[in-house]
């Protein structure tokens, strides 16, 4: 039996161009990226995109399995979700304020520093996508109205696993373009005060998401 059997070429492009679009408006994603860009150098900063992918993965598997609806529909969950997203992101606010201003390397070579373990930097992509309850909503709303319930399970996870792969890519792109190095020098000219601005938008992001509502 072909497991891709009914596959929908345009079910699937109007899902991939939304989104794309969606992807690539900076967000909470951006910004984490961006900060380890500039902060901790290109090999953490494709990392945290990979784990950023990676949530994708697991918003997905929940949406196809029915329980995203559930989580948008309770309050309760849906609470839970938004609090402890806004919580992570203040914790990381906090953090990028009080940390030292970040030091030009020496070195000549883009992205070669890292002041953070690769596994640090996965987590914490991971996290702040995982923790987005807008994440939740956008994954529910685009599958109720662009993925026809009479799609395969199948064909369905292959949608996932593409955005999945989708979101890591353009991630990665933005992460080679913020540690070319005088792109990456640019940032280091603000000295604290990038520490200071990244640490107000991670914390703006976080009222942003308490103020999130459910549709």
């Amino acid at each position: 039996m072909d497991l891709f059997a009914g596959f929908n070429g345009l079910e699937y492009a109007a899902l991939m161009l939304a989104f794309g679009i969606s992807a690539v408006m900076p967000g909470i994603d951006f910004a984490m990226v961006l900060k380890q860009s500039v902060t901790h150098g290109r090999a953490a900063a494709v990392v945290t995109s990979i784990g950023i992918g990676s949530a994708i993965l697991v918003h997905g598997a929940y949406t196809i399995l029915g329980i995203g609806l559930i989580i948008s529909q309770s309050i309760l969950l849906f609470n839970l979700l938004k609090f402890a997203g806004a919580a992570y992101l203040i914790f990381i606010g906090i953090s990028v304020w009080r940390a030292p201003a970040p030091k030009e390397p020496t070195v000549p070579v883009e992205g070669v520093t890292r002041s953070i373990t690769l596994t640090s930097a996965y987590v914490q992509g991971f996290l702040t996508n995982l923790l987005n309850p807008k994440a939740v909503l956008f994954f529910v709303a685009l599958f109720t109205t662009l993925v026809s319930s009479k799609t395969s399970m199948a064909i369905k996870g292959f949608y996932v696993v593409n955005m999945s792969l989708m979101l890591m890519a353009w991630f990665a792109l933005v992460s080679v373009f913020f540690t070319i190095r005088d792109v990456r020098s640019a940032f280091f000219r603000f000295g604290k005060w990038f520490n200071r601005i990244t640490g107000i938008a991670f914390i703006s992001l976080a009222v942003s998401m308490v103020l999130t509502r459910q549709h």
